[in-house]
């Protein structure tokens, strides 16, 4: 009966978004549609160093840790408040010994002795009866504020593993561009000496010595910057893993380390906004705004309270409980605010407003989870073409710098092609290796935008009461 009086809107899941796609025409790559994501999705990249790495970022990282301890909090909220539906009962015990002016006052002592003892235990009930269903609204709030809390937890957790893999892949990208940059380095330094050679003999000017010695000065400056960013790269992964920077990891990362799995997980886009933990974060606040409604309506409403106590009063405490000493006390409240300026009216109207604020929110994160995805397999189109681009570049370079070397063994050198070959060796191998580390970056930046399969994974149960 309480729960047909229950006032506010109840609460409605949004309906997923009528869209077939995230693109226009198909992904463009190879997909699964419809596939699940792998709660350990990284996985597929094959490399056990990585499984180890996010494996001690999900057991130490602090994040996380918070973000489970929120969880543990918004959860004990949420019962602490559903108690208040229950009455409460209290049990007190008063003794007291007093003197009572004979000349002038009567004692209260049943002897008629002039100093005498009080002893009253007694039992106290009061209950609020929930006959609007504010207070459930109140808990309907508070749960989903858990939601909110416990979702906020998976996002930690799906950023978290995303993280650890992008770091690790921006480190093998880092060490894939010093050894492409040492590697001309060697090669540079290999023609400046033939260059000082024929330089000996008169065969070649002296500017064509200097130039050669220019650009290997130059090639070298491009090493500190990459070997700063490869030790700050360490020092993230650190802490991303618990770890203080300067106890190093268990392993490095090279680029043929990792692999590519043949195909792709595409999530049907109903799907997707219940595996998004940032939407289904939106949807619990849009759940918890939408029950404050109710509260407000409810504190509009005549508000109730039961009491009652009953106990003993003796002046011995064998007296306690005998015929005489007993009392009892039911009492019975409603209140009814007649004028309050529209005090309650307008924190309705504020609740509702901020209902209405959380649907466009709810809309609004939507509608970035599908750009993030279209983003992505977009992105993922382009690092095909890109690394096959990167490939066929530096082949080329490589068989024009390997011929540059033979014309300049024979003393045919051109110091504009020597150096412009040089340069593009060094260009095409370093967008070979970027190339490479975007396809794995945006590889785990799909399985992010998908959610990153934490329903997939053991959660941990909440208290019940």
């Amino acid at each position: 009966m309480l729960a047909g009086c229950t006032v506010g809107p109840d609460f409605l899941a949004p309906a997923p978004p009528p869209v077939a796609g995230y693109l226009p025409g198909g992904p463009g790559i190879a997909t699964i549609r419809g596939a699940d994501v792998s709660e350990r999705w990284w996985k597929v990249f094959r490399s056990r160093a990585l499984d180890r790495l996010i494996q001690d970022g999900i057991d130490n990282n602090q994040n996380l840790a918070a973000a489970e301890a929120a969880v543990r909090a918004a959860q004990a909220n949420a019962l602490s408040l559903r108690a208040t539906l229950f009455p409460v009962l209290s049990a007190s015990f008063d003794a007291s010994r007093q003197l009572t002016p004979s000349q002038t006052l009567q004692t209260n002592a049943a002897s008629g002795a002039d100093t005498y003892s009080l002893h009253t235990p007694q039992v106290s009930v009061s209950f609020v009866p929930d006959v609007f269903g504010g207070t459930r609204r109140a808990v309907e709030s508070a749960q989903a504020q858990a939601d909110v809390a416990a979702f906020q937890r998976e996002a930690v957790y799906t950023t978290l593993a995303s993280n650890i893999a992008l770091a690790a892949i921006q480190e093998a990208s880092l060490r894939g561009q010093i050894a492409a940059t040492r590697r001309l380095i060697e090669i540079q330094t290999q023609l400046l000496d033939i260059l000082r050679r024929q330089n000996d003999r008169g065969q070649i000017a002296l500017p064509d010595v200097v130039a050669q010695e220019t650009a290997v000065a130059q090639a070298r400056l491009l090493l500190p910057p990459l070997e700063k960013q490869l030790a700050q790269q360490r020092n993230l992964l650190a802490t991303l893993t618990g770890r203080f920077a300067g106890n190093g990891l268990p392993a490095a990362f090279e680029l043929q380390s990792f692999g590519l799995p043949p195909r792709l997980p595409l999530s049907l886009p109903a799907d997707l906004i219940r595996q998004r933990p940032d939407i289904r974060v939106a949807e619990a606040n849009l759940h918890a705004a939408n029950a404050q409604i109710g509260v407000a309506i409810a504190n509009r409403l005549p508000q109730i309270t039961l009491t009652g106590n009953a106990g003993s009063t003796a002046d011995s405490m064998a007296r306690l409980f005998s015929p005489g000493t007993l009392f009892w006390t039911i009492a019975g409240n409603a209140t009814q605010t007649l004028f309050d300026a529209g005090g309650r009216f307008y924190k309705q109207r504020s609740a509702e407003e901020l209902t209405a604020q959380a649907a466009a929110q709810y809309r609004q994160t939507v509608l970035v989870a599908f750009q993030n995805v279209a983003d992505v397999l977009r992105a993922l189109q382009a690092d095909a073409r890109a690394i096959t681009a990167a490939a066929a570049a530096e082949e080329a370079a490589n068989r024009s710098i390997d011929l540059v070397r033979r014309q300049v063994e024979q003393g045919q050198v051109s110091s504009p092609v020597l150096l412009n070959a040089q340069q593009a060796y060094l260009q095409t191998s370093l967008a070979r290796v970027q190339a490479q580390a975007a396809r794995l970056a945006d590889t785990v930046a799909l399985y992010q935008a998908l959610g990153g399969g934490w329903w997939n994974r053991k959660l941990p149960e909440a208290p019940t009461q």
